[in-house]
């Protein structure tokens, strides 16, 4: 047979002049199917962060992988390929969230890690007898984790190309997150060995581990950090605050070649954080950002506006926060309930969710009433954080005086300025993600 794979995306505006469009990350999750297609079967994967699929393509049989922003767009492309008579497969956190939902616009759908199932899926294609739902059940041991398929993108058109995945899952359980919903509040990882000589063998020296906390469990970190040192590569990932408690774990990262660290602080206000259930964050924040800004280490860190402790004054109070202990990164997004979690339960029975388009659950876009203000002025908070933090003189105050990287850092936080900027200009008649 032969397969599409194809990571939806979303209408965007060409590049201007003759720039090429490029994409952060590739594609893993789809690259770890294709790693576990049979080889006699042809394996095509479309991105469509970097272009729109062609519609005439054809295939046998098509997989796509659904986030939620981006399901109105997978259903649309699950649509017409089964009207052209190709049968169609679902799977990914949005799926398994909403099976049923999925159903009205697949043959299959996947619940839960697709790893698990895919070769049966495959089979059952291959003889026409697509079962109509395929429940993964139990979590893949990760020492069964399969190299993906690198071979079917092409490097230059990612701006990060080599991605690693070590752990799944988080030990933590925010009402917010889809995380914990789809991976069950477990937290799995990889052999240190298998790890090292995947990462050995990837050309370049940046490497980005896609975990949800990679330094969740300390042991495995560390021993990880220890081995990652003498491959003299550089890295960064996503971990949380507690790794300040820790400065054995520090300085192995930074020897390691850890550039940088996307930290979920999320909001300043301790109500908020038990609320949401980050208690991990009842800590001295700013400390902690001092501790792992001592060993060189860059920190990316994500605020959530709209929680139910937000009133209007959080937005000035965070942005101040933000450049008085000197982010290298931030994000800062809006609350959103996203299908599956906590949280969308608690919005669902409070009635407060006034927006059903997944389209605008971005966590870019206002699609729930807050208690403290209107939705107006959430979004417009929102908007005026970005397009602070990423002002010129926001970005001098934060990056001087010397930094370690600087060159990077700068050329980092001038691009941020670049895409925030321009989808602040376009985004009411324009796309609902970053361009």
């Amino acid at each position: 047979m032969k397969i599409l794979l194809v990571n939806p995306g979303l209408s965007l505006p060409a590049p201007r002049g003759n720039k090429k469009r490029k994409a952060l990350f590739p594609p893993l999750n789809l690259a770890l199917l294709a790693a576990c297609t049979p080889k006699r079967h042809q394996v095509e994967l479309v991105d469509e962060h970097l272009a729109e699929l062609d519609p005439e393509t054809g295939a046998d049989l098509v997989g796509i992988t659904v986030m939620t922003a981006f399901a109105p767009r997978a259903y649309r492309l699950a649509d017409h390929f089964r009207a052209k008579g190709i049968p169609v497969v679902l799977g990914g956190m949005h799926v398994s969230a909403l099976p049923e939902e999925a159903q009205a616009h697949a043959d299959a759908v996947v619940v839960g890690e697709a790893e698990k199932v895919w070769p049966q899926v495959v089979a059952d294609a291959e003889r026409g007898e697509l079962k109509t739902l395929y429940r993964a059940g139990d979590y893949l041991d990760l020492k069964e984790f399969p190299l993906p398929r690198r071979d079917l993108w092409q490097a230059g058109d990612y701006l990060v190309p080599q991605t690693v995945q070590i752990t799944r899952g988080c030990p933590f359980s925010c009402s917010f997150c889809t995380v914990s919903s789809f991976f069950g509040r477990t937290y799995r990882f990889r052999p240190v060995a298998d790890v090292i000589k995947e990462v050995k063998n990837l050309p370049g020296k940046i490497v980005a581990f896609v975990d949800d906390n990679i330094t969740a469990n300390l042991q495995y970190a560390k021993e990880l950090f220890r081995q990652l040192r003498p491959l003299k590569k550089y890295w960064f990932s996503q971990g949380s605050l507690d790794m300040a408690r820790d400065e054995e774990l520090l300085r192995l990262a930074a020897a390691s070649g850890c550039l940088g660290m996307f930290i979920g602080l999320e909001s300043l206000s301790p109500r908020n954080l038990e609320k949401i259930g980050k208690r991990v964050n009842l800590v001295d924040i700013k400390q902690a950002i001092g501790k792992i800004h001592r060993h060189g280490i860059a920190i990316e860190g994500a605020f959530i506006f709209g929680l139910d402790d937000d009133d209007e004054t959080v937005f000035e109070r965070t942005l101040n926060f933000a450049e008085e202990v000197r982010l290298e990164g931030a994000q800062f997004g809006v609350l959103t309930p996203f299908p599956g979690t906590k949280l969308y339960q608690e919005m669902e029975e409070a009635k407060r969710i006034i927006d059903r388009d997944w389209g605008n659950y971005t966590v870019n876009r206002v699609v729930f009433q807050p208690l403290l203000m209107s939705a107006q002025r959430l979004q417009e908070g929102v908007d005026w954080a970005w397009r602070s933090f990423f002002s010129y003189s926001s970005i001098f105050r934060r990056l001087r005086p010397f930094k370690k990287h600087p060159v990077l850092l700068w050329s980092f936080n001038l691009a941020a300025r670049a895409r925030v900027y321009n989808y602040l200009k376009h985004k009411a008649t324009g796309p609902a993600v970053w361009d």
